[in-house]
């Protein structure tokens, strides 16, 4: 049997992006076509999606979401060409920006509008007249988490649920008294269901109901059953844990591809041949007002400037290493806090001709960043996968990473005290903490290798001939499907206009019946060594809030 795939996502480059959700959900799409040619994108009609679709038609008139009727429209984005589903209501959705306002401020009807998306995806599993019905409804982060709740409150059949977590950091907290506007049932608002202090929490609701939690990486699948990386979740995460499965991401390797990058203007470049990248590196100078100089080296950054990406802790390492090392430049692009924001342009101004700062992003200097530069600086004080690393060694350019997430998975590092022939099987350099002086140690380390020549050239070519292609990745995701064993509903729809007209069961935690999953390429995360037993999630409304529980937010950001 085929299956059919509905993956529900608030990004999908280049419908909609603001970091590396987008890149994930778009480059697993174009792999999953290939191997579920009945793979079909969902997202909001956004104000910046029209440009990038074709053959858009009304498909049904949705009554009574949350925040006002919708309409379901299909659509091909011919960039992706993958099939794509559009909820449109003008009113949730046609904005300049995707998730916050001029000022930077969230939306404050952020939870109306993903909850319409999610409640709007669990009406096509239910069944509406003339919209195919999915064996599979894949849900991406908090944006989307509420789907599994909705199909157990709708009692679907024969359609299951995934839950893929990007980033658990970014929950959709909002008020508790908000649940009936969102048409969801008084029974799903207790501690067992998606109440989390005392409001309620997209995510956990996600975690909840799901038939099939994913990860994104391996080592972050194993963080995240932990205080220090849980987020306040990793009660409910231990308790699903015979269904969290890590697979991997990867990257769009044509997209990111050194020997034929459209945004270098004919300077490609291979691993063979790295006559270009010199030019890229002038270019990149010349672009940022950096001197150029060909015996610099130019140390990038290029993330949301916040402080999990420890941003903070840059602006404060940096100094340093740009006066102990007169030969380095900095070149930084990229958005978010104001005061760090504010902190790197000082860094800008007291470094010219050093020190370049972008704030904003655009999809061509990041490509130009990763191609000018000859170190990458990617700090993090928890990172799900991070794709911009893997970017970087694509092009010549060797990371520095936290040793957190899946950075842990990616970045080959023999160790602080390691020989230059060890050194020559490494792709990168991971330091711990996150402090200023963790990091400074870091890029004097790095700064120290990059004066051995053959060394640095076999760092080089281990980055460059790495494979994350997203065509590894995809099986997998099959595989999981698969796992799940759907069956397609014979039976005939009968549309529903109102969400009252609806009678939901208790909300009780499902209990899958399917046989464990095995993923060749991730890992079942059961039996977790070292770890306490947890406390039932009812009592954790009793403890005083840990120091993870602040790291939860109800914003927006993607993952990156």
């Amino acid at each position: 049997m085929v299956l059919k795939i509905l993956a529900v996502t608030s990004e999908a480059y280049p419908l909609a992006k603001t970091g590396g959700l987008g890149d994930a959900v778009s480059g697993l799409a174009q792999a999953l076509s290939v191997v579920c040619p009945q793979f079909t994108l969902m997202l909001p009609a956004y104000r910046c999606v029209w440009g990038h679709v074709s053959e858009v038609k009304e498909l049904a008139s949705l009554v009574g979401l949350p925040g006002g009727d919708a309409t379901l429209l299909s659509a091909h984005c011919d960039e992706l060409d993958v099939p794509v589903l559009l909820l449109r209501n003008d009113k949730l959705y046609d904005r300049e920006g995707i998730y916050l306002d001029e000022n930077g401020n969230e939306y404050a009807d952020a939870g109306l509008r993903f909850a319409a998306l999610a409640q709007a995806a669990a009406r096509i599993a239910e069944g509406i007249p003339g919209v195919p019905r999915p064996d599979i409804v894949h849900a991406h982060d908090w944006h989307a988490a509420l789907v599994p709740l909705y199909m157990h409150q709708y009692h679907v059949q024969g359609v299951r649920s995934v839950l893929t977590l990007h980033n658990i950091a970014f929950q959709g907290v909002f008020p508790l008294q908000l649940a009936p506007e969102l048409g969801i049932g008084e029974q799903y608002c207790g501690p067992d269901a998606l109440e989390y202090w005392g409001q309620m929490n997209f995510l956990k609701a996600g975690l909840r109901y799901a038939d099939l939690i994913t990860v994104v990486s391996r080592n972050y699948g194993r963080e995240i059953l932990t205080p220090q990386f849980g987020c306040g979740l990793e009660d409910v995460l231990r308790e699903r844990s015979s269904d969290l499965v890590s697979i991997p991401n990867g990257i769009d390797t044509q997209l990111w591809n050194p020997s034929a990058d459209a945004f270098l203007e004919g300077l490609s470049f291979s691993a063979e041949d790295l006559s270009k990248k010199a030019v890229c590196k002038r270019r990149l100078q010349e672009r940022f007002g950096l001197a150029v100089d060909r015996h610099a080296t130019i140390l990038a950054m290029g993330s949301r400037l916040t402080t999990q990406k420890m941003a903070d802790v840059a602006a404060q390492a940096l100094p340093r290493a740009l006066d102990e090392h007169p030969e380095l430049q900095v070149c930084i692009i990229g958005k978010g806090e104001k005061p760090i924001e504010a902190a790197l342009r000082a860094l800008n101004d007291r470094y010219p001709g050093r020190c370049a700062v972008h704030i904003g992003f655009e999809e061509s200097l990041a490509h130009w960043l990763h191609a000018g530069a000859d170190i990458l600086l990617h700090g993090s004080r928890f990172e799900p996968f991070g794709l911009t690393p893997l970017y970087s060694m694509r092009y010549g350019t060797i990371p520095i990473g936290s040793r957190v997430g899946g950075m842990v998975d990616t970045i080959n590092d023999p160790g602080e005290d390691s020989s230059s022939w060890s050194m020559r099987q490494a792709n990168g350099f991971l330091f711990s903490g996150d402090t200023p002086d963790d990091m400074f140690a870091a890029i004097q380390r790095a700064l120290a290798v990059r004066q051995q020549p053959v060394v640095w050239r076999a760092m080089q070519l281990n980055a460059m001939s790495a494979d994350y292609a997203w065509d590894r990745t995809a099986p997998a995701y099959l595989r999981a499907y698969e796992s799940l064993a759907p069956s397609a509903s014979s039976k005939p729809v009968t549309a529903k206009n109102k969400l009252g007209a609806r009678v939901a069961s208790p909300a009780t935690s499902p209990v899958s019946s399917r046989p464990q999953v095995a993923v060749s390429t991730g890992v079942a995360l059961q039996g977790a060594v070292g770890l306490s037993v947890p406390a039932p999630v009812a009592t954790r409304r009793k403890r005083k809030a840990s120091r993870t529980d602040t790291l939860v937010s109800a914003g927006s950001a993607s993952a990156a």
